[in-house]
Formats: structure tokens, sequence, C-alpha cells
């Protein structure tokens, strides 16, 4: 028996974090079922951005991000199901990935696997997160190091470069025995690094076929109405974007309904379990999301679905080097607009969409990252 230990962001607490997570750890048991699988933890570095309210971490900005989700024009008791979903969250979701209420930092084992997610997104102000050397495997002593589908988000090679990251990047990066990223801007950021081209793998949620396999999921329809999801942060829909999806939803008689945020256009919102978010996804009429786990849990049910791309400004939040590339790779281009008006809805919503070709890309990409995966565990198994 070896040990693999995963350095992701499971404990953040929304579903797609939970999600990746899980589908990674998976697959791994499906390659592997006597390898013993666990989860790392990493710890937090100094933010690079100065965020506009001040960078703060823990208990500080906990409270600081019900404050401003207060702030939500949304109905009295969705706010309260809202802010029981975050107080409750880790309790109840935690023990399904198996993590103890203590970080796990011993990277004693024979392979540490870091990814997937935005796990390499060192320019941002996110106290909780910020330049942690963690997350690039350094000083690890695992036997293996290798990263799965890891991702850069928004951080750019130039923001490397303006924050003079290149040298402690592509020293960490030189110690990988295998690199995996999710998205073209991460490719290019290693290849710029030290000269390699990592291996293009898809997200767990993707690769781990969940609608097929997992069997934690609801199969009864958990919403009787016909109803539109609205999946995004707390508050990040506008007012006016909220205006537009509530027409569209009067319109067509549906019932808008919110996973993972607070909204002002929502109808209600529903604290779930993953599980449940992904039945709730399969069964819906339509879905409109800003985020990229929420266009991925669209397209593993073959849904009609809009993504509002927004675009980076400056060293701030931006989605469209993840979400341009998703589309893009699975030939759903036309799914996304950076403008969420109601022609925008109504057009986009229309009809259905051919998923043909999205389902080929990603039987080819499922097999792609099974063998990056059964590669390197091979390599572990000599180790061992």
């Amino acid at each position: 028996m070896y040990t693999i230990g995963i350095l992701s962001m499971h404990r953040i607490l929304n579903y797609g974090s939970f999600l990746q997570g899980y589908g990674l750890k998976q697959v791994l048991r499906s390659l592997d079922p006597d390898a013993r699988i666990g989860f790392l933890d990493y710890r937090p570095g100094p933010p690079l951005v100065e965020s506009k309210e001040g960078n703060v971490r823990g208990f500080a900005r906990v409270a600081k991000k019900l404050s401003e989700y207060s702030k939500v024009d949304a109905k009295v008791l969705d706010k309260i199901r809202f802010f029981n979903h975050k107080r409750t969250y880790a309790r109840r979701y935690f023990p399904m990935l198996g993590l103890t209420p203590e970080p796990n930092y011993d990277r004693r084992i024979d392979l540490q696997i870091i990814g997937s997610d935005e796990v390499f997104n060192c320019v941002q102000a996110n106290a909780n997160v910020g330049y942690s050397r963690d997350l690039f495997g350094h000083a690890s002593p695992a036997r293996k190091l290798i990263s799965y589908a890891g991702s850069f988000g928004n951080t750019t090679i130039e923001k490397i470069r303006k924050y003079g990251l290149e040298a402690e990047l592509a020293a960490d990066f030189a110690r990988f025995d295998d690199i995996s990223v999710r998205d073209e801007n991460s490719r290019g950021i290693v290849r710029e690094l030290i000269g390699v081209d990592p291996a293009l793998n898809v997200d767990p949620v993707l690769a781990y076929d969940f609608m097929r396999d997992c069997h934690d999921i609801p199969k009864e329809m958990l919403i009787e109405k016909p109803y539109l999801i609205v999946y995004a942060y707390p508050g990040r829909i506008s007012e006016k974007e909220s205006a537009h999806i509530r027409r569209y939803a009067r319109e067509n008689g549906l019932l808008v309904v919110c996973l993972g945020g607070i909204q002002s256009c929502c109808d209600i919102f529903i604290d779930c379990s993953p599980f449940e978010v992904l039945a709730l996804f399969r069964d819906a009429a339509g879905i409109i999301t800003d985020t990229f786990h929420g266009s991925i849990f669209s397209i593993i049910n073959e849904k009609i679905f809009i993504t509002l791309i927004r675009k980076s400004h400056g060293d701030g939040y931006g989605n469209e080097e993840k979400l341009g590339y998703l589309l893009d790779y699975l030939k759903l281009t036309g799914q996304g607009t950076f403008d969420l008006s109601h022609d925008a809805i109504e057009q986009r919503l229309a009809g259905s969409i051919d998923y043909g070709e999205t389902r080929r890309i990603l039987g080819e990409a499922r097999s792609f990252a099974r063998s990056y995966l059964e590669r390197n565990l091979v390599n572990v198994r000599k180790l061992a």
C-alpha cells in the first residue's frame, strides 16, 4: 500500500471546491482501490494584491463577508437560509471528503498531487490563500510530486513578472515529476517559466463521470415546478442583470432558484448538499451562471445554460481566462456572454444545445486524464 495526498482548495465553502476534490479522489480510487488517499492542507501566504477593504483572514474575513452578503437585496428568509448554509457547511460536508477539523500538513507520503482548482492563482487579494509556496510544492518531502489540472486563474505571466515571482516559481516547478494544468493561460505560464509543455487535463468534475458513477446523487426531482437556476457567488449578479433574469423567468413561468449564493433576482435560495446540487442542475429548465464549476455542472448534465463572463480589471477579479478556455475547448463558445441582457438570455436559453461534439471531446479528455494519473501511479508503485 502507498499513500497519496491531494493538496487542493477543498476547505473553501463552495460546491465546486468540494466536488473537484471528491471527483479527483474517486478517479484515483478507481485506478487503484488499495492506495491510501487523503487531503493535504496549505499554509496561507501574504496576499500580493491589496484589497480595497483590507486583506483579512479567518473569522475577520468571515465577518466581513457576512456583512457584505447582508447588503444583498434578497428576502430575509433566504438570507437566513444562506447564513445557515455557510455556518454549517464545513460540519456537514467536510467529513464526506474525509477531512478532519485540524488541517493536515504532513507531506511524508509517496505521492503528492497539487490540484485541481486555482491552486496556482498566486496574485490575488484573498488572505486565506495569498501567495503560498505550499501550493507549488515548495520543500515537499513527498517521494513524488505532480499536479493535476492546476490553474493560475486570472494570474497571468505579466502579473508574475510584475511581482517578481519568476525565479521562485521556476525553481518550484522544476522539482515536479509531472505537471498538469487545466487551461491554456496556465500552460503558457509554465512554458514561460521552465520551458516545459505541461499536460492539459480537464477539471475533476469533468474527469469523473458524476452523473453515471456517483450513487449519492438523488434520482428523484427535488422541485416540482419548472425552474431556472442562478448560480453565482452572493450578490455578484447585479441589479440590472437581476432585472433581466426576473423578466425572462416571469415570461416563461419559471421559478428562479439560487444555489451557492443569494441574489436579488431569486424566488428562493436552497441550502442543499453538493450531490443535491447536481440533481437540481439535472432537472432545471435552464441555468445562468458566472462561475467555472456552475458551467461544468450544466455541461455534465447537458443542459441549456448561459455563462456570464467577467473581464479582468488590473489585478482584480476576472474569469475570462478560465471560462473562455473552457467553453472554447468544449465547443460551447456560443453559451458565453459578456452582457447579460434580456435579449442575450432569450437567445441562449431558447431551443437546445447539440452536445454531440462536446460528448466526444469529454470522452477523450476522461481517457487522457486517467492515462496521465495511471502513469504516475505506476511510477509510485515502483518505489513502494
